[in-house]
């Protein structure tokens, strides 16, 4: 808590040149892109970082195939560039992966059309991934025995790229890309008001965890607020050519469909006709994603929804048993923030299903208030770009973009933390099966911070020892997580600093004593109150978790 402590004073006593309202990826890219190019920058957030519609993502980094058949095809080749870019500075956390789709005699799309349709989006995406196939049944059968081809006529593999672990740490690695360039940044912090006299805005904040209400003074404002950018922007009375509309997607976590060497993703029409997918997972697979208009930001699960995805699974795998609720270990609810022009009518008359994820960046030049709407985890560094390009033409100087604000540490450093990690034998602390190196792991973390990590674990052996059972995280990296990842609650951990709640069974968190620890790392002498928080109350903490409470350092 010590970190935020600080960025909450500095946002009390310190002016900016820019406030970020909004910390899901349009906010953190704004903010690492600002402040690496030498702006004042602060971000807040009334959640935690990437607490809403960036924590229900796919986990995938695409160029949208599924935008050819509305022929959008400079949108295409726009998010296709966009993806190049991501998986080339980010080697180890955004990695290709087959798409691997079965198409039956339902599907919209014979098999050799739509290698034609993915040969097409190879071709878009500047050649970018490996190059697609056709597949026969004969092909499916023997590569991904998991599929049903019983009514299969054949299908395609075509390529995209997808993110080692989860949306919302990626996410965050960019607020902390903007800590690391000189950025304040605090979560649970929410905006009350907002005036603007004498070329400055005065902002009231409060902070949602204490209660206490705060200002704060910047030139200029990114409303970056997602699915709420419409609402900030009426607080301040600001019109805009744009608005957001809702589309609800969900996703299940069930155990791993597949067998780890195929490593797919695996594409199937549904009986609408839409495309969802089997995401890998580490040990688990996700289902999804629905697409169902909505009205509100705030949404839900519903039966209906698990029975669709399940109903659909079933249909079309041939699994040793069909998938059940008692099968599902966890599930991701949200909603897409879609552009729509404001003349385009009431939301009832837009066809949802026919938007895309494009973006849209508007500034209001007398308010000094730049305003993005929708877009997508793949288009983010595009995204920051043309932020920080409306910043700039509001008379906020930066410097010339070098394009370091984002992407992993330069190879040479890499290359010294393997180096490292390999003398001292890391590898050997890790005994689990089907569990990636522990060197690979914690580099595609933490990059730099990873070398700490080293020491703290040559200098006491246990920091290398798992905190959780089945979770996969060190006690060295607990440490981290308390000391540089404004970790507030505990669910900013277990959901989104890590990805231990979307992977564990509720019932193996609730017998983990291991939690109790993560806790009193993570919360020192607050530790029973944020369990409490986290559980719904002081007498729902699990005896398991009660029990191992104050035993860390105990031998």
């Amino acid at each position: 808590m010590k970190l935020r402590e600080r960025h909450l004073d500095r946002l009390r006593t310190e002016s900016f040149d820019t406030l970020v309202i909004g910390g899901g990826i349009n906010g953190a890219v704004a903010a690492a892109s600002l402040a690496g190019r030498g702006a004042k920058v602060a971000i807040v957030d009334r959640g935690d970082f990437a607490h809403f519609t960036s924590q229900a993502s796919s986990n995938l980094v695409w160029g949208g195939f599924k935008y050819l058949e509305n022929f959008e095809l400079f949108l295409v080749w726009k998010l296709c560039r966009s993806r190049n870019r991501l998986m080339k500075a980010y080697p180890d956390n955004i990695k290709q992966i087959g798409f691997y789709a079965a198409l039956d005699q339902t599907s919209p799309y014979k098999p050799r059309f739509a290698g034609l349709g993915s040969l097409g989006y190879w071709i878009i995406g500047m050649f970018g991934t490996r190059r697609p196939r056709v597949l026969s049944t004969d092909h499916i059968e023997r590569e991904e025995p998991a599929i049903d081809t019983s009514s299969t006529l054949g299908g395609i593999e075509y390529y995209d790229g997808i993110l080692v672990d989860n949306d919302a740490r990626f996410v965050f690695s960019f607020v902390r890309a903007a800590i690391d360039a000189g950025a304040t940044a605090a979560n649970y912090v929410e905006m009350v008001s907002a005036e603007r006299s004498d070329g400055r805005w005065t902002v009231q904040l409060r902070d949602v965890d204490s209660g206490d209400e705060f200002t704060a003074t910047a030139k200029t404002i990114v409303n970056a607020a997602g699915p709420f950018v419409d609402e900030v922007n009426q607080q301040w009375g600001l019109s805009t050519a744009h608005r957001i509309v809702y589309s609800k997607g969900i996703h299940l976590v069930v155990p791993r469909l597949t067998t780890t060497e195929h490593h797919k993703v695996l594409a199937f029409f549904d009986d609408s006709q839409r495309l969802f997918y089997v995401i890998p997972m580490g040990r688990r697979s996700v289902i999804g994603t629905t697409d169902t208009r909505v009205d509100t930001p705030f949404t839900e699960v519903t039966d209906d929804d698990v029975d669709f995805l399940l109903a659909q699974i079933n249909a079309r795998m041939d699994l040793p048993a069909p998938l059940t609720r008692a099968d599902i270990i966890a599930e991701r609810c949200g909603v897409r923030p879609l552009v729509v022009k404001r003349n385009s009518g009431d939301q009832s008359d837009v066809d949802w299903t026919k938007l895309s994820r494009k973006h849209a960046i508007e500034a209001d030049r007398d308010r000094a208030v730049v305003t993005v709407f929708g877009g997508k985890l793949t288009d983010c560094i595009n995204v920051g770009e043309e932020i920080a390009a409306e910043i700039e033409g509001l008379g906020i100087p930066l410097e010339h973009d070098l394009h370091n604000w984002y992407g992993e540490p330069a190879a040479a450093t890499r290359e010294e933390f393997h180096r490292q990690a390999r003398l001292m034998q890391l590898d050997r602390y890790s005994t689990k099966a089907d569990t990636e190196p522990l060197t690979n792991r914690l580099w595609r973390r933490y990059g730099r911070r990873a070398f700490a990590m080293l020491e703290a674990i040559r200098e006491d052996p246990r920091m290398a020892e798992d905190i959780m059972g089945s979770a996969d995280y060190l006690r060295v990296e607990l440490h981290a997580a308390a000391r540089t990842e404004m970790v507030t609650r505990l669910e900013d951990f277990m959901r989104r600093r890590s990805k231990i709640d979307l992977v564990v069974h509720d019932d193996d968190i609730r017998n983990s004593a291991g939690l109790a620890e993560v806790a009193e790392i993570l919360f020192d002498t607050d530790a029973e109150r944020r369990l409490a928080e986290y559980f719904g109350g002081p007498d729902e903490i699990p005896t398991a978790v009660r029990a191992g409470l104050g035993r860390v350092g105990v031998d």
